[in-house]
């Protein structure tokens, strides 16, 4: 193993958790917004035109494992009850993301990621999520104003999601250090564990139980196991 020189996180779980999750309430949000609205829709005619609309996506969603954007949701289901707006696709998105729920920093995160910038060592995030990176990233400015992660992903961007090794191999390329010198730290063990593996990354496994570090092997894997995100540091 050589030296620690980037650092990829996962996000739910490990660099935030969401809090008061209200999927009525993001609807509610930008049906205030609309244009048109000639059907007189309300939250739960949204909700229940989406289910309608992707329940046999959903179907090969869960076959496939691709994440569905939530963008691409929006354009169907409001499109299909002719309703339109004023604002883009990333301000809808950001206006239903922040109605729904409030994202607040795992326990140890700052500390963490500002220790991270003294030393020099570079941060990116690959999320399974049906948000777009550029949501996430607009998200992410406001929970961790200090910090600046090299780049953000989405697997919603992406078709595809973690553990595709496809998903790790391009943060690799775009965090330009040899994957090596990459760690990659996520709450998911197949996930994040074994994809980060599948590309060639050393996984940092984080269970948040508090025990204190160890390197353990499962299945085959070798990883780094750590109860607190601080013990990254």
């Amino acid at each position: 193993m050589k030296k620690t020189e980037f650092i990829i996180f996962d996000l739910g779980g490990t660099l935030t958790d969401e809090i008061g999750w209200d999927d009525p309430a993001g609807e509610r949000a930008v049906l205030r917004r609309a244009l048109t609205n000639p059907l007189n829709v309300g939250p739960e005619e949204v909700l229940a035109e989406k289910n309608t609309v992707f329940r046999d996506i959903e179907r090969v969603h869960d076959e496939l494992g691709y994440d569905l954007p939530v963008r691409l949701t929006n354009r169907l289901a409001y499109g299909r009850l002719g309703l339109t707006f004023s604002l883009s696709e990333f301000e809808i998105e950001c206006v239903m993301r922040d109605a729904i729920s409030e994202a607040v920093p795992v326990p140890g995160a700052r500390e963490t990621l500002r220790e991270l910038r003294e030393r020099g060592i570079g941060t990116g995030v690959l999320s399974n999520n049906g948000w777009s990176g550029e949501a996430i990233e607009d998200r992410l400015r406001s929970v961790f104003p200090d910090h600046r992660f090299s780049f953000v992903m989405s697997s919603a961007d992406y078709l595809i999601k973690k553990p595709d090794p496809r998903l790790f191999e391009i943060a690799v390329r775009k965090a330009g250090v040899d994957p090596s010198n990459i760690r990659f730290c996520g709450d998911h063990f197949e996930a994040d564990v074994l994809g980060a593996h599948g590309a060639g990354l050393f996984p940092v496994f984080l269970t948040r139980g508090g025990e204190p570090p160890r390197i353990e092997t499962k299945d085959g894997v070798r990883y780094l196991r750590i109860g607190s995100l601080t013990d990254v540091i």
